[in-house]
């Protein structure tokens, strides 16, 4: 399977079938109860989001950054949003390179830092970041006192 990734408003119809997608298995693993604390990301504070599109143009792969407020993290701190792979492009390396492409929009934003949570019945999840060198942190911000939430962070 080959694909291209784009930068893709947030609130655009392919993104947010995605996200839409994500929800559905997110609901399945955690029940259908609001399982993110915080607030939810929105097109006004996630400036970058990629989808990745098949050759035949179909929506397989997003994920976003949000930057952070200066935290114990520090001041040039990202967090990555909404990162999702459809099934029938899992395994292709499709999540791999919307992960790297994220990456190199972090640095272009001046960021130094990417931290992300994912939850502890995703451990596909949790086996992709640290197979892709993110380390495991204690949560942050809204995730601290979480007992569902694994933080990761990378420097970039």
């Amino acid at each position: 399977m080959s694909w291209t990734i784009t930068r893709t408003p947030f609130d655009h119809p392919d993104a947010g079938g995605l996200r839409r997608a994500q929800r559905v298995e997110l609901d399945a693993r955690y029940g259908s109860d609001d399982h993110e604390p915080g607030t939810p990301p929105s097109a006004a504070d996630v400036p970058v989001f990629l989808v990745a599109r098949a050759d035949d143009g179909r929506p397989i792969a997003c994920g976003g950054l949000r930057p952070l407020a200066d935290t114990v993290l520090g001041p040039a701190t990202v967090e990555v949003k909404r990162m999702y792979v459809s099934p029938e492009a899992r395994g292709s390396g499709v999540a791999t390179a919307v992960l790297r492409a994220l990456e190199d929009a972090a640095r272009d934003l001046g960021t130094r830092c990417i931290v992300l949570e994912t939850g502890i019945l995703q451990p596909d999840a949790i086996r992709f970041y640290e197979r892709e060198g993110y380390e495991s942190i204690p949560p942050f911000g809204s995730y601290v006192g979480s007992a569902e939430s694994v933080c990761f962070a990378r420097d970039v």
